[in-house]
């Protein structure tokens, strides 16, 4: 059975903690958007402005500051998606942020020598408590994702080129991929985030998907808790 994460891409730590409320009880995991407006060109919490280092938010602050904590921390495991260009440069300020899970957008095209020296040295404590993803989308090179895959823990297939919005088209190339990888990296866990909905998500998790990764779907539904309950039933 695959698992079902609900995404929230918000940039107001308000609506954060409203979608965290509604999903209590619900799910163990949650998956949380971050964009800086320099990798991608949307803009989430804590950024502001799209300025690399931009944290003027003041719950961000209070978080990393370690005066609080993410809201509801004992209820969830975090999974970040670290869609900002600092992320190798600030990692120690987002790991203030709790996370069961950080996922890691490198550049497939261009040298992802100093991405193979960053997990190469990350802590060792760091390597037993927080599971490392890297994500890559439809057209990047595979070749690459494959030779950077055993120094993380999982892959995250995005569903299109176009990352850090919610409601885009699954790609067929996506779903291609997922089969490819799983038939040559076995063991190696897939989640798939971007364009899921319930009518291709169980030919995603044939393909070989291990956690499905769902924004749009749940939260643009008139009912956003029994939409994620059918589909954590029909997967």
């Amino acid at each position: 059975m695959s698992e079902i994460i609900p995404a929230i891409l918000e940039k107001n730590f308000n609506e954060i903690k409203n979608k965290l409320t509604s999903l209590r009880e619900h799910v163990k995991c949650v998956h949380i958007d971050i964009c800086d407006g320099v990798l991608t060109s949307s803009v989430t919490w804590p950024y502001g402005g799209g300025q690399l280092g931009g944290f003027e938010d003041s719950d961000f602050k209070k978080i990393i500051s370690e005066e609080e904590g993410m809201p509801f921390w004992d209820d969830f495991d975090f999974e970040f998606d670290l869609m900002v260009a600092d992320a190798v440069e600030n990692f120690d300020l987002y790991m203030k942020l709790g996370p069961r899970r950080m996922i890691f957008h490198p550049d497939l095209g261009g040298n992802i020598e100093d991405f193979e020296q960053f997990f190469e040295g990350l802590d060792v404590y760091i390597r037993d408590n927080v599971e490392i993803g890297l994500a890559f989308k439809p057209s990047d090179d595979l070749s690459m994702v494959s030779r950077l895959s055993h120094k993380v823990d999982f892959l995250h297939c995005m569903g299109s080129d176009k990352i850090g919005f919610q409601g885009e088209k699954f790609s067929d190339q996506a779903l291609e991929n997922i089969k490819l990888l799983k038939k040559n990296l076995p063991g190696i866990v897939i989640s798939v985030d971007i364009g899921i909905n319930l009518q291709n998500a169980e030919s995603i998790v044939v393909a070989g998907a291990d956690r499905l990764t769902v924004g749009s779907s749940i939260w643009k539904s008139g009912d956003p808790i029994g939409v994620l309950q059918s589909f954590q039933s029909l997967v």
